[in-house]
């Protein structure tokens, strides 16, 4: 005796061995024996064993499924009375194992209610499940067609009008991106390389500024031209705001003064003025725009400045944190006469200072001072005499001052290893990257005057027992609060970002709680009602995030750079420094890349090395090591993260 069973979804045939009430040993063809539940066997046969699944498959092959069902009715039936009402006669085993076979392939046409079992489809549910299949067919050829376009590197015309989606959010169940998962498999590439060959991304730079602004800026309404929009150009992404009103009945001050920034620097918040005292003394005026006079708590400004909460930098270009219309009116611009919160300090000739005054009134710019042309005249090598310049006498004072400020923080190190920064300019695509020292004599003029206001300032709030928002440091870890703790890498008792309230929403708020205290008002914030504590949070969330972003457009156009001055000019060999383990960092810039082929050498060595690809949408730059150039050893400062940096 003969079996046919259904064993874990597979039919099978096998020799009966032993025939027990709930089980049956049995034997295959190859002479496989094993144990059978009795409820598994459908068919029991007396036909020759070998070739009966071929044969029974083949008569399956045979079958007409439509018919069948045309056959069937509509209640449950068995495999073997299907059989034997389609081909009119009791079936022979290899007929009735090809009806069981064709069944059970069929599962649009049947639904299977146990073993042997069947109840035919109703005849709607029928016709919208081989519409879905038929479907699914035509969508698996049109796949095939797209997939092969994008190996070859074309854009699907269909892919067109949906570039941002599939780039930025795809849904991974579209056709569209199962296509493109599909390409990339079959050619071993990413799918992002896959988008960027085929045209869907345009350019890496647009790519990542894409990205971060789709994370960051979401929204887009109203009539903002600062903003971006979905292009990463001018556009908007909040609602409409009224321009804003200068106060009118602010005194002016008697002193002219003068900013001093780079030369992209469109938000000018910070000026200096000087003026001889009778007494022999000397008045530092440190003067702050005044943008809290008129971006008021609860106005439309308002939720734009706790929304954008910084400006947000790249090289050539930037979004700020208020549009240029509200901007223009408190930028402390040259030949305009603008409000500020002015911070007066009288020194003695000694740069003892005797004396502190906070105002609030308008200020008169004579003149914006920019770092490329400021620099031949003012460094480190014209200090010791007149250079020329029609401020080197109130530059050469504010930088003694600045040093003597610098001394009394215990910060002050004359023999320190200069450190390098890079600015990057792009002009059309083009791109420059300029080395500036750290701590030229125009860096520490403005940030020891910023220090100290900012320490300053913070120490009013807390003495006025009026809550502001502080940063902080202890035990190594830099934080934000609005309690007045000390910041240890600064060296001061406290540190409250007060000097850039058109670019930071931290300053501003406390540039209101200033005001407030100045003007004997009720500040618009108080430490109870957790107002600073979810402004705190937001802003450090955001500020990392424009952080790592300005980082990473930074390696792009370092990128960018070596692609421009190098591959494009047939020109593969660079020289690098060797920063720790295979990590090396590119001479010309601030790049820091793994060298897997790097062998054991010191720190500070330099290196050539050989570039094989540059891949500035997966920002991969890849550089194979050939030769040592000079071995030399840098001093720790150099690899460390100046905090002060930051800070300012």
């Amino acid at each position: 005796m003969n079996i046919f069973y259904e064993e874990e979804g597979q039919f099978k045939v096998a020799a009966v061995m032993t025939d027990n009430a709930g089980s049956l040993q049995v034997e295959s063809v190859s002479g496989k024996r094993s144990k059978i539940k009795a409820a598994n066997v459908l068919l029991r046969f007396e036909h020759v064993l070998q070739g009966f699944m071929y044969a029974a498959a083949g008569e399956a092959e045979k079958l007409d499924v439509e018919f069948l069902w045309e056959c069937s009715s509509e209640a449950e039936f068995g495999f073997e009375d299907l059989a034997a009402e389609y081909y009119g006669k009791k079936p022979s085993p290899i007929e009735a194992a090809a009806t069981a076979i064709k069944l059970h392939s069929a599962p649009i046409y049947f639904y299977r209610k146990g073993k042997g079992r069947y109840k035919a489809a109703p005849a709607e549910t029928l016709k919208l499940a081989l519409a879905a299949v038929e479907r699914k067919k035509l969508q698996a050829e049109q796949m095939a067609v797209w997939v092969q376009q994008l190996n070859n590197k074309t854009l699907p015309e269909a892919f067109m009008n949906k570039a941002d989606s599939l780039v930025y959010n795809p849904d991974k169940n579209s056709l569209e991106w199962k296509a493109i998962d599909e390409a990339a498999q079959t050619s071993g590439r990413l799918a992002l390389t896959v988008m960027h060959d085929c045209g869907l991304i345009h350019n890496a730079h647009d790519y990542h500024l894409g990205a971060f602004l789709r994370e960051m800026f979401p929204q887009k309404t109203g009539s903002d031209k600062n903003g971006p929009d979905n292009d990463g150009q001018a556009g908007t992404d909040f609602t409409a705001y009224d321009l804003p009103k200068i106060p009118d009945d602010l005194p002016l001050a008697k002193v002219a003064c003068f900013s001093i920034d780079d030369a992209t620097t469109t938000e000018i918040d910070d000026a200096f003025s000087l003026e001889a005292l009778p007494n022999g003394n000397t008045r530092v005026g440190i003067h702050i725009a005044a943008p809290s006079l008129a971006v008021l708590p609860d106005s439309a400004l308002d939720a734009m400045v706790l929304s954008r909460l910084s400006t947000v930098y790249m090289p050539g270009n930037k979004i700020t944190m208020l549009p240029d219309d509200v901007v223009k009116p408190f930028s402390l611009d040259a030949g305009e006469t603008k409000p500020a919160l002015s911070l007066y300090v009288e020194m003695t000739p000694a740069f003892e200072i005797i004396a502190n005054e906070t105002r609030l009134e308008k200020i008169k710019v004579a003149a914006n001072l920019r770092h490329d042309a400021l620099e031949p005249f003012f460094n480190v090598n014209t200090l010791a005499a007149d250079s020329g310049h029609v401020y080197w006498p109130q530059l050469r004072c504010l930088f003694e001052f600045a040093e003597s400020l610098e001394k009394a923080r215990g910060k002050h190190n004359p023999n320190q290893t200069p450190q390098i920064d890079y600015n990057f300019y792009v002009t059309d695509g083009i791109v420059k990257i300029v080395a500036r020292e750290r701590g030229s004599p125009m860096d520490k003029l403005v940030a020891e005057l910023m220090i100290y206001t900012n320490s300053h300032w913070g120490g009013l709030l807390k003495e006025a027992n009026i809550a502001g928002i502080y940063r902080a440091q202890t035990g190594g870890k830099v934080f934000m609060t609005h309690v007045a703790e000390p910041h240890q890498g600064l060296g001061v008792v406290q540190y409250a970002w007060c000097t850039s309230p058109l670019r930071r929403a931290v300053d501003l708020v406390n540039q209101r709680q200033l005001i407030a205290m100045l003007n004997q008002q009720t500040a618009p914030y108080n430490a109870a009602d957790g107002k600073l504590n979810v402004i705190i949070r937001n802003f450090d969330q955001t500020y990392n995030a424009y952080s790592e972003f300005q980082t990473r457009m930074e390696r792009y156009w370092c990128l960018q750079y070596l692609i421009q001055e190098y591959l494009s000019k047939n020109q593969t060999e660079v020289t690098a420094t060797i920063w720790r383990d295979n990590l090396v960092r590119i001479d010309g810039m601030f790049y820091i890349t793994k060298v897997p082929s790097l062998p054991e050498l010191k720190v500070g060595t330099k290196v050539l090395l050989e570039i094989k690809h540059i891949d500035t949408l997966l920002m991969e730059l890849n550089c194979k090591f050939k030769a040592v150039i000079e071995t030399a050893v840098i001093e720790t400062a150099e690899i460390e993260t100046i905090e002060e940096s930051i800070e300012i």
